[in-house]
């Protein structure tokens, strides 16, 4: 993709047009319905030439405000990093290959927190290094139980 062309014109306008051309009224709903695939492989679902996945980031998160489930998001968000780097599930072993791939899901997951998250994140990361989840763990969705035990909703 040409970068620039992503962010030309009124891009926010052709998102929620280019969502609402595949049937969705929201980009969550578009992105809960693909769970496990990356931001990226949103956007040239949506737009191969002219959406960028960050625009879709940004826009999951503005709908995740205004709706009050911003934790939700932040959950999702793991699983999508998760299906990228740990396709097979959690690892049994960890080896030194292995734990970079860990450490590059949690790191991208960090990277893609809201600032009002990022503490609960360092703390759930730390939790999943300290006490791996069972071998082949390979959370669906943002409701998966262990991802709601670590990061559960606290949102008013």
């Amino acid at each position: 993709m040409t970068e620039g062309r992503a962010w030309q014109g009124d891009w926010k306008t052709r998102l929620y047009a280019r969502v609402r051309e595949h049937g969705y009224d929201s980009l969550t709903a578009f992105a809960e319905a693909r769970p496990t695939t990356s931001l990226v492989a949103l956007a040239q679902e949506l737009g191969p030439d002219d959406v960028a996945g960050v625009q879709i980031f940004s826009g999951l998160v503005a709908e995740a405000e205004r709706s009050k489930r911003l934790t939700r998001l932040v959950r999702g968000q793991l699983v999508r990093e998760l299906s990228a780097y740990l396709p097979q599930g959690w690892p049994g072993v960890l080896t030194a290959e292995l734990r970079l791939e860990v450490a590059i899901a949690l790191g991208q997951w960090f990277a893609y927190t809201p600032e009002t998250h990022k503490e609960r994140v360092d703390r759930a990361s730390d939790a999943l290094l300290a006490h791996p989840p069972p071998a082949g763990w390979r959370p669906l969705s943002s409701e998966d139980e262990l991802l709601r035990t670590l990061l559960p909703d606290n949102e008013v």
